[in-house]
């Protein structure tokens, strides 16, 4: 292979449109742009903003108030039941990664916040970014211990 046998790949490059080139080629005479009117003149068409006169989409909605906070963190919930019955009454050390092998949530890139829906009977080890107060009281009235990790 050589350089002149380079050639790019077949349908990548799109010739442009060649308006008011005569009749044969199409689009020749008023060039795409009909006859008369608005559409057929140097600069004509309004904005996308126009209606018709009608008040705009834009101004017909209420301003977007407040703003959106770019530090929240987004924590994804785990009840205590949901734990009790995907652990049962083994006393193991639930991570994140035990989480998402248990199928109880899908991903690791969002924290985890246990909440205290539920009783727990075994001791369990729970890690976990967030806790509520009820969830800590449980787990530990059950044996087990809570350690929080750090969000990222």
């Amino acid at each position: 292979m050589e350089l002149h046998d380079l050639k790019p790949a077949a349908g990548s490059k799109k010739q442009r449109k060649r308006v008011g080139r005569g009749m044969a080629s199409g689009h020749g005479k008023t060039s795409g742009r009909g006859m008369k009117g608005q559409g057929a003149r140097s600069g004509g068409g309004k904005g996308p903003y126009f209606e018709g006169g009608q008040l705009p989409l834009v101004r017909r909605l209420p301003f977007r108030r407040g703003f959106t906070n770019i530090h929240r963190i987004n924590y994804k919930p785990v009840n205590l039941e949901r734990l009790q019955e995907k652990f049962g009454d083994v006393g193991r050390e639930i991570t994140p990664e035990t989480l998402i092998e248990a199928g109880i949530i899908k991903q690791a890139d969002k924290a985890v916040a246990i909440l205290g829906n539920g009783n727990v009977t075994a001791a369990f080890t729970v890690k976990a970014h967030r806790f509520s107060k009820s969830a800590k009281e449980k787990i530990e009235a059950a044996g087990g211990t809570v350690e929080i990790l750090p969000v990222s």
